[in-house]
């Protein structure tokens, strides 16, 4: 028999600093359920051709412009940047506004932890979204990795209930399959996976940044809600990125 797989968990407060020890075989699965990566499953799934991570939003505006058909996107502090053609929400990804674009995408803290995965080697495929609207595709498209390392983008610095109770989730499927937590984080995930889709709203709605967008107003309710939803995009694909500028 084979060795099993290693389930590599960080838990760090913010995707900054970028691990310094990340396996160069191991696939990243990066995860900012409110609402980077649960967003970006969506344009995927919708159409989108490319996602550029990028940290600065005048680099988004500049590369949209010097790129004609594409689109910047993304927010600051939960609300779409000044000039962006889309913000962070799910449903601003429909078919109709991303089939076939590329998404220069700046978030809060999603796309620092994207930039870094997507930057990490020069094929642009050793990294994936992680989120419950696409929970099983996720675990699919990472379960013939013989290392999977989940990093967790955390909000303004902090710890994530959120982002850390997906990375439980994905880790006890894994373990299912014979994978084994390879450090203290992926033990202690697995101690947070909820055990079905109430508890994973329960817990993406209760959470301090589930609160804080319900707090904007309905239309942001409505994305809490969404993002705790489990398996409702189907088809996830590694994202083709240029991380380099």
């Amino acid at each position: 028999m084979g060795r099993a797989r290693e389930v590599r968990v960080a838990l760090w407060t913010t995707s900054r600093p970028w691990p310094d020890r990340v396996p160069a075989e191991s696939r990243v699965v990066v995860v900012d359920v409110l609402r980077a990566t649960s967003t970006l499953s969506v344009a995927l799934a919708n159409g989108a051709s490319r996602i550029v991570p990028l940290t600065d939003t005048a680099e988004a505006l500049a590369r949209r412009d010097a790129d004609p058909g594409s689109l910047a996107c993304g927010e600051r502090d939960g609300r779409i940047v000044p000039g962006f053609d889309l913000g962070n929400s799910p449903f601003e990804y429909a078919p109709g506004r991303v089939r076939g674009r590329t998404l220069y995408f700046a978030s809060t803290n999603g796309s620092w932890a994207m930039r870094h995965a997507a930057s990490r080697d020069s094929r642009g495929d050793g990294w994936t979204l992680g989120s419950f609207v696409s929970a099983n595709a996720t675990l699919e498209g990472v379960a013939n990795d013989a290392e999977v390392f989940v990093a967790c983008a955390g909000k303004d610095g902090r710890f994530a209930l959120e982002d850390a109770a997906f990375a439980g989730w994905l880790c006890a499927r894994l373990a299912e399959r014979g994978a084994r937590p390879a450090n203290d984080a992926a033990r202690f995930a697995l101690t947070l996976a909820p055990r079905d889709e109430t508890e994973i709203r329960a817990l993406v709605e209760g959470c301090s940044h589930g609160r804080y967008l319900r707090s904007l107003g309905s239309e942001f309710a409505r994305d809490v809600e969404f993002c705790s939803r489990l398996d409702v995009v189907g088809g996830a694909r590694t994202p083709e990125s240029a991380a380099q500028t």
